[in-house]
């Protein structure tokens, strides 16, 4: 590996397997993993917790910028906490009302600003395999190695059908229009839209097992690193 600073950035829209994909990267280079999605999430679990109205800007804002927050994890390990404002919220956070809110607390700019450089200060701590919708982008730009996993909102769709449909009691047409809600939110936003770096390496993730994205990944990892 090349770099004195290992990080690989890995951004995508909603359930094309940035987390899955990211966990066993890091796990087979001996590295953290941070998924920034979750710190999003625990937000707005905090905000939904405390009644904040989640198209409250101002609120939101104040909220990110006064919310103690961490994620622990350890490199080489796919075990993790989050724990936001003494809470431990590593399950709540991806409920179902959480989902349906976490795309308008996200999209806040005082949100963003508040946790962006909570994010970079993460990849100050050693070799580093973050994901989520703007990390080559903005939080990371300096990465040796920048993946945008891409897939169809169909096969997205059926995957999150699969992972959580049954628990949640959502039909897969239901989990189609949200991601799709979601995308429209997410890749169109003026702050931080999920859009791929200039120099990123565009990862086609349509019928492919996670392990196999992680090998590509990997291959990847050995050239850029």
């Amino acid at each position: 590996m090349r770099h004195q600073s290992f990080l690989i950035a890995i951004d995508g829209l909603g359930a094309v397997g940035k987390t899955t994909v990211g966990r066993i990267v890091a796990r087979r280079l001996g590295c953290r993993f941070v998924d920034t999605g979750e710190i999003y999430r625990a937000l707005t679990w905090l905000a939904l917790h405390r009644g904040i109205d989640t198209g409250d800007e101002l609120s939101l804002s104040k909220l990110a910028s006064e919310a103690r927050l961490e994620i622990t994890s350890t490199a080489g390990s796919e075990q993790r906490s989050v724990t936001i404002d003494g809470f431990d919220v590593t399950a709540e956070i991806y409920s179902a009302k959480v989902e349906a809110e976490v795309s308008n607390v996200s999209k806040v700019v005082g949100v963003r600003k508040s946790l962006v450089p909570r994010q970079r200060s993460m990849a100050q701590e050693g070799r580093l395999v973050m994901a989520g919708r703007d990390i080559g982008t903005v939080v990371l730009p300096h990465a040796p190695l920048k993946v945008f996993l891409v897939a169809s909102a169909e096969e997205r769709a059926r995957r999150r059908h699969r992972e959580q449909g049954v628990s949640t009691n959502m039909a897969y047409g239901e989990i189609l229009a949200e991601l799709k809600r979601r995308d429209a939110i997410d890749s169109t936003r003026d702050t931080s839209p999920t859009i791929p770096a200039d120099d990123a390496i565009i990862v086609d993730t349509e019928g492919l097992t996670p392990e196999m994205v992680a090998d590509r990944i990997i291959d990847l990892a050995k050239e850029a690193c």
